[in-house]
Order: structure tokens, then C-alpha cells, then sequence
């Protein structure tokens, strides 16, 4: 009982400290982004709790040309769980006894340190533990995943190039936020692209529209991937003569890539995550797209990043550039007027 009665009181501090943290100086999270510690009893990470906990984090992350995990797992044991592990980015903390009378997942922010994500997950055994996380994997993902991806968006902000904010405002009627150190590479009335070049590598921003036409096959796989092989053939030229960036296709003439249909903060569209390659050429890479309509739906707005790294791993510039896309806001009309 005293165990308990001490996770307990561990537990509501968490509570009260996440309550505090605007009033509170917390030390700057340490570690790297896309590493997540494991804090748990060296059976059950050996067990079948580790193998559940592998399985959705650490798979494979789609559509990359080589094999890379979501994230980089490190599991340490709670009697290792020192001060200096504490502050990392990204924790899940375990806690079993048989004094447990409630299986129970809690996420929490900014607990030892920010900006910061902790899940905590108590169970009475280790195979209550892992029941427990498989239930709960896709939302223990998804916190991971937007964790990651609100960390780069605030320093996006925080370090924006005003005059891409600027552009697209005034070519799609959207706020949208950059970097500093990226540039705007083409400019049309229905196709921007925008880019970052550092040290041989290509993080690029392709803003594209075009007419809205069947409302019911809009968002197929098919009519996404025409569309943006048809903008990218005209928009994107290759180093040679006839190339083009396109949509890469396996040796039965099939698309590498896939839709899912997303919300995020009330815009609903279909992300399209894929692999891309320049016809007649060598190069290729990873790609992401989200395509929506316009706010009159007249028009499907897509805005794609993709990546070009040759010689490096590529889930973590992929990851930063993708963030990038969830910056995009439409600005309704009321906004327009009142700015």
C-alpha cells in the first residue's frame, strides 16, 4: 500500500505541476527529437510488454526509402530513473503491483521539464501492462506524434521567414509559417514552391490548386496521384532534358503511395504519403501531401512536402518539413476584413 499511496501522490503532483507550468521555470527537455525513454522493469521490456511497445513505435515508418523506425527506443529501469533523465522530450513510465486495483493510461505535459510529454501507465501485472498499452497504442501514438510535431511548429514561429508568411497569404489566402533559411524557389498564380537547401539536402514546400471537379472521387488515391503527376510533369522540371518529378511506381506499374483521411483542428483532408522520383532520372525520396477544398470548394488546395537526402536517414527531415504543412490555416472572411 505504500507503493500505491507513493505513485499516488506521484501522480497528483504531475497533476498540480501541469496546472503550474506558465507560472513555473522548467529546465529546456533534453535528448533528441524522435527518441522516446521507456522507463520499466527489465522483464517486462524483455516480455511482451517491450515487444507491444516495439511493435507500434518502433515499426518501420511508411514510405521511406530505406528502413527506419518511428522512433528510437531506450529502455531504462526505475531505479535508474535519475534527475538526468527526468527532463528527455518524450517518456513512458511504468508502474506494476499487485495493489493496483485499475488498469489506467494518463498522459501528461510539461511534468519535469518542457516542452515535454510523459505517459504513465499502472497496472496490477505485466500482462495487464501490456493490454493496457495495446489499448490504448493508437492514442499513445498519435500524443507522441503531434508532441514532435508542435515542437517544431513552435520554433517555426518562433523563427519564421515573415516574407513566405506573407506570400501565401497573399496567393492562397492562408497563414502559413517558415523557417528562416527558406526560400521561395518558384512563384504562379496556382503553384508555388519553396524550399530549403542546406548542406546537400532538400527540404521543399510545393503549394499547388486546381479546379474542383467530382466531389465524389475527389480524395481517391487515383484522381490525387493524376493531379499531382500532372502539376509536378508541368511545375518541376529534372536536371535533364524529358525529366520531371513524378509519383514513384513498383515494377507492376502500381503508385508507392497511399491515403488516409484526416481532421485537424476542424480542416478535414487527405494526407497522401508516398515515395516520388524524377522520370528518366536517379533521384528520389520521400513525400507527403495534404489536399483539401478551398473555402468556397470550388477549388482542391494541396500542399506537399518532400525530401531529397541521398547521403542521410531521412524520418527526421521528413518529420520537420511535415510539420510545416499543419501550420496552414485558411483565413475566413470575417479574418480577412478585420486584418
Amino acid at each position: 500500500m505504500k507503493r500505491v499511496l507513493l505513485f499516488v501522490l506521484l501522480a497528483a503532483s504531475v497533476v498540480f505541476s501541469g496546472c503550474k507550468t506558465r507560472a513555473t521555470k522548467l529546465p529546456m527537455v533534453s535528448g533528441k527529437a524522435g527518441e522516446i525513454y521507456v522507463i520499466a522493469e527489465k522483464p517486462s521490456w524483455d516480455g511482451a510488454f517491450g515487444n507491444a511497445v516495439r511493435e507500434v513505435l518502433a515499426s518501420d515508418c511508411p514510405f521511406l526509402p530505406q528502413s527506419e523506425p518511428l522512433y528510437d527506443l531506450t529502455n531504462i529501469t526505475p531505479s535508474n530513473f535519475t534527475n538526468m533523465f527526468k527532463i528527455h522530450r518524450n517518456l513512458i513510465i511504468t508502474y506494476v503491483s499487485s495493489d493496483v486495483t485499475e488498469p489506467k493510461m494518463e498522459l501528461h505535459y510539461n511534468v519535469f521539464a518542457q516542452p515535454q510529454i510523459v505517459v504513465y501507465l499502472t497496472a496490477s501485472s505485466s500482462e495487464d501492462l501490456t493490454k493496457l498499452f495495446k489499448q490504448n497504442s493508437e492514442k499513445i501514438l498519435f500524443a507522441f506524434e503531434q508532441q514532435e510535431r508542435d515542437r517544431i511548429l513552435a520554433n517555426t514561429i518562433k523563427y519564421q521567414e515573415p516574407s513566405l508568411h506573407d506570400l501565401i497569404k497573399e496567393e492562397f489566402g492562408a497563414d502559413m509559417y517558415f523557417p528562416s533559411g527558406y526560400r521561395a524557389k518558384k512563384i504562379s498564380h496556382n503553384f508555388i514552391w519553396i524550399t530549403y537547401e542546406p548542406n546537400n539536402i532538400q527540404q521543399c514546400i510545393f503549394l499547388y490548386r486546381y479546379p474542383a471537379t467530382n466531389h465524389e472521387i475527389e480524395f481517391s488515391k487515383d484522381n490525387l496521384i493524376a493531379a499531382r503527376n500532372e502539376i509536378m510533369k508541368t511545375n518541376v522540371p529534372g536536371m535533364f532534358e524529358n525529366t520531371y518529378l513524378t509519383t514513384s511506381v513498383d515494377e507492376n506499374g502500381h503508385p508507392l503511395a497511399d491515403v488516409r483521411y484526416l481532421k485537424y483542428k476542424g480542416r478535414s483532408f487527405a494526407e497522401m504519403r508516398g515515395l516520388w522520383d524524377v522520370k528518366n532520372d536517379y533521384m528520389g525520396g520521400p513525400f507527403v501531401s495534404h489536399s483539401f477544398y478551398s473555402p468556397d470548394g470550388k477549388e482542391v488546395i494541396a500542399i506537399e512536402a518532400f525530401v531529397y537526402a541521398p547521403k542521410y536517414d531521412k524520418r527526421h527531415f521528413l518529420r520537420q518539413v511535415e510539420s510545416i504543412l499543419y501550420s496552414y490555416s485558411p483565413i475566413v472572411a470575417e479574418e480577412k476584413e478585420e486584418k
